[in-house]
């Protein structure tokens, strides 16, 4: 077969060409962030910032603690980003006062609450109460999604595994786990298409495209903007390297270093 050669019209369109798909697909990573902005020394102006963090880069949503709820709702007002609420604190609330914090968030604005179980029921074994706690926080706040939070290093992956069933049959929307490769992979399993697997603490752009690719459907982050710089490096070079190019530097020295494999 009679190999065809691009001419240089056909070369720079077909380079157009992958570039705006390169954009696109960075586009849509970026919609699956969320700007966690709940750490207890947020202020007004960490607030936000991470608020115009989230618009500019069409993030998912800004995860604000039950104080910056109304703060953020202003923020955020117009955006494609939403307000996810962390209840429950350290997650040894009673029952009645995180129902009570979910309530009042929704009211403030909150689309999300993302709530933390009770470790201390965790670790007797008692998942039953932890399924009854999540069920009632469901009802109470029936026009937010609701995501059970299972990232806590000191959770076992049999409690993992728990909190994930106790999300699926309280009828929750989602279960955020560590971002760890190996443990999602188990995770989006046990989902089975029920529940939305989330990763937290991701720090840069190579770990959130591989736990897109184990199965996350949306990441929790503080880095949102090194984020969004790594994957539009990381195309780049791509880019570059396709075309012939000399590819540009793509990690800072400083930042976390890549997982190699899944």
């Amino acid at each position: 077969m009679e190999e065809r050669i691009l001419s240089a019209a056909e070369a720079a369109e077909f380079g157009e060409f992958k570039r705006s798909k390169r954009e696109a697909e960075i586009a849509l990573a970026l919609g699956k962030l969320i700007v966690d902005a709940s750490r207890r020394e947020t202020d007004v102006s960490l607030l936000k910032h991470a608020c115009e963090s989230a618009r500019r880069l069409n993030a998912a949503g800004v995860l604000v603690s039950p104080v910056n709820v109304a703060a953020a709702s202003r923020l955020l007002e117009g955006s494609a980003s939403c307000v996810c609420c962390a209840v429950g604190g350290t997650g040894e609330s009673l029952t009645c006062v995180k129902k009570a914090e979910a309530k009042r968030a929704a009211r403030q604005g909150a689309k999300e609450i993302r709530l933390a179980p009770c470790y201390s029921a965790l670790a007797c074994g008692n998942y039953a109460y932890v399924k009854k706690e999540t069920r009632r926080i469901r009802r109470a706040v029936k026009n937010c999604a609701l995501v059970l939070c299972a990232e806590d290093k000191g959770l076992t992956e049999e409690q993992v595994f728990a909190l994930v069933r106790a999300a699926a049959d309280a009828g929750a929307e989602g279960v955020c786990v560590r971002g760890e490769t190996a443990l999602l992979n188990r995770v989006q399993a046990l989902c089975r298409g029920k529940l939305r697997p989330e990763a937290a603490d991701v720090e840069n752009g190579e770990q959130m495209r591989l736990l897109l690719k184990a199965g996350a459907m949306r990441a929790v982050t503080y880095h949102g903007d090194r984020i969004a710089d790594d994957l539009r490096r990381a195309a780049e070079a791509e880019l570059a390297m396709q075309e012939g190019r000399t590819p540009p530097p793509q990690w800072e020295e400083g930042t976390i270093e890549k997982e190699e494999t899944l």
